[in-house]
């Protein structure tokens, strides 16, 4: 007995025409409960009970609009997202240079500084010699 059902379509089966689909359905062993899925009720076209299901169809499709903003929405969200962490990091990343930058350029104002204070002193030490040897040469004499 073949199956009913292909697990595995390819594209031609995919892409059939859905008028070729019913009308072979409708001539294969068709019973009323099919027709009525196939062709749709086959009361009249208006009424209270056709007016509630127009109804609760306009309500539905509503709900599909609303839906698909929503989802457009929150991708939008996600990609900004996505832009607002990618300037975080970037943002991380140059604070992270900054403070190693400002770190080395203190070491460099540090040593800078020793440098003159050790100048200082050295001309300090210098000027007292200057004056203090010649002094004491003066009275050792």
């Amino acid at each position: 007995m073949p199956p009913k059902f292909k697990r595995h379509l390819n594209d031609d089966d995919v892409t059939g025409s859905v008028k070729s689909e019913r009308r072979n359905l409708l001539e294969e062993d068709s019973d009323e409960e099919e027709d009525f899925f196939l062709r749709g009720p086959t009361g009249p076209k208006f009424g209270p009970r056709n007016d509630k299901i127009r109804h609760v169809q306009n309500q539905v499709d509503e709900v599909i609009d609303v839906m698909q903003e929503n989802i457009t929405k929150v991708i939008e969200r996600g990609e900004r997202l996505d832009e607002l962490q990618d300037k975080s990091e970037s943002l991380s990343d140059n604070a992270t240079a900054f403070s190693n930058r400002s770190k080395q350029l203190r070491r460099q104002m540090w040593w800078r500084g020793c440098k003159m204070k050790a100048i200082m002193a050295l001309v300090a030490v210098i000027l007292l010699l200057v004056i203090i040897i010649p002094v004491v040469l003066k009275y050792r004499t």
